[in-house]
């Protein structure tokens, strides 16, 4: 009774601070992060431990489901290019660049340590940028990009995690080994999701007069498909993805729009619910790990999440910027099939480089490391680790999330002005 009370508690707070943060136009995660942390510290309250399991069970099928939702294949597509270089090679050198400054910037960081680090905060978040980005007025192609990559680095991120931990367990790291998982993973979860998504077809083709049944297939199948996937051992944030895509493409032919409308409403509730309700057990687990930690440790690890923080943004503007130049270069030349659809503007990159707010994926992660090893010996620095990655998640939750609003206000008055890029060949 008295969790069933808390979780009532929770729900309480998050609906009306999500009503007061829409009514003085700031993003709902920023205040339900902070009103989080603040429940946190309420002597009464019990600890509150976020299971990695419940999160990516519960709560990563249906927010990536509904994420993918408003994804248009053609934008996809045509931004394939830069999403395939944020989700992949971005995640990789994030990783590369956290792992090097912990490792020389953090007492006790060994190499594998600060890889898994690393790994733990290399992707960005895809209910984070959604949540935040929401009515910012970004343009489609832009909120594609965000969505697209935070949707697909999730594996990448998944597979360096993996190779870390087992390299603090001892085991080497080959790299053939991690390119073949890599290419498991994203294939295999493309596979799942397609298959699920025929499945998903026939079965409403068949049962689309009967409204209820319908739209309990449609709430069912996203936890299904993932479950499906991890079992055998595949991306279910890909299977879950390609799953929505699949759907997209049916219901325009099978779906009435009375049918549409009843779904669009009872999978809004749920989303709002689940939405608002993770982003306050964010902001609870502050709370809960600065138990863990030493009282004389606490201020620097702060302050070594906070270069942390500074780090992965740097790197990420660096990538973005080259991979403008790029787009441009390719474009000219009339390489590689690039529209001039796909290119980057200055004012667009900013945006992209500034929206990369790591999120509940990253949470889970780092609560979800091993206790022990396989010898039995405590996992070393693991209260350090999580406490370093709860807080750059709080960092660019709240630092990037309450300043991109401003930027994207600020670049909308001050157009950047940029030449006219045209597909002719040099000479």
């Amino acid at each position: 009774m008295e969790n069933y009370s808390i979780v009532i508690f929770i729900l309480a707070i998050m609906i009306g601070l999500s009503a007061i943060a829409d009514r003085i136009k700031l993003p709902s995660p920023i205040l339900l992060i902070i009103a989080g942390i603040a429940v946190g510290f309420i002597p009464a309250l019990p600890n509150i431990e976020l299971n990695p399991e419940i999160v990516f069970l519960i709560f990563l099928p249906p927010l990536l489901y509904d994420a993918a939702f408003n994804i248009s294949y053609q934008t996809f597509k045509t931004n394939i290019n830069t999403i395939g270089t944020l989700a992949i090679s971005l995640v990789f050198i994030t990783t590369g660049g956290i792992a090097i400054a912990a490792h020389y910037m953090i007492p006790g960081m060994t190499w594998p340590l600060s890889f898994v680090l690393g790994a733990i905060l290399s992707a960005t978040d895809a209910v984070a940028a959604m949540s935040i980005t929401k009515g910012l007025g970004l343009s489609h192609s832009t909120n594609t990009i965000l969505e697209g990559e935070s949707l697909v680095n999730d594996a990448s991120a998944l597979v360096a995690y993996r190779f870390a931990v087992a390299a603090v367990t001892g085991t080497a790291f080959v790299l053939w080994k991690a390119s073949l998982q890599f290419f498991i993973l994203m294939a295999g979860g493309l596979l799942i999701g397609m298959l699920m998504g025929e499945i998903l077809a026939f079965i409403i083709k068949r049962v689309h007069q009967n409204n209820l049944a319908t739209i309990s297939f449609m709430l069912l199948m996203p936890f299904v498909t993932y479950l499906v996937a991890e079992d055998l051992h595949v991306s279910g944030v890909i299977a879950v993805v390609i799953l929505r895509l699949s759907i997209a493409r049916f219901s325009k032919k099978v779906f009435p729009d009375p049918l549409k409308k009843q779904s669009k409403a009872i999978w809004d509730i749920i989303i709002f619910l689940l939405n608002g309700l993770i982003f306050i057990l964010i902001g609870l687990q502050f709370p809960y790990v600065i138990k863990s930690i030493d009282s004389k440790q606490v201020l620097p690890y702060i302050g070594y999440a906070f270069i942390i923080t500074v780090i992965a943004l740097l790197l990420r503007m660096a990538r973005v910027l080259l991979q403008r130049i790029n787009l441009e270069r390719a474009f000219k030349k009339g390489k590689h099939k690039i529209t001039q659809e796909a290119l980057l503007n200055l004012k667009d990159s900013l945006i992209i480089s500034w929206s990369g707010m790591r999120g509940i994926v990253s949470l889970a992660i780092a609560i979800g490391l091993p206790v022990t090893l396989a010898n039995g010996k405590p996992f070393p620095e693991r209260s350090a680790i999580i406490f370093i990655s709860v807080v750059v998640v709080l960092f660019t939750l709240i630092g990037q999330g309450l300043s991109l609003p401003w930027l994207v206000k600020r670049l909308k008055t001050d157009e950047v002005i940029e030449p006219q890029i045209t597909n002719k060949q040099p000479g």
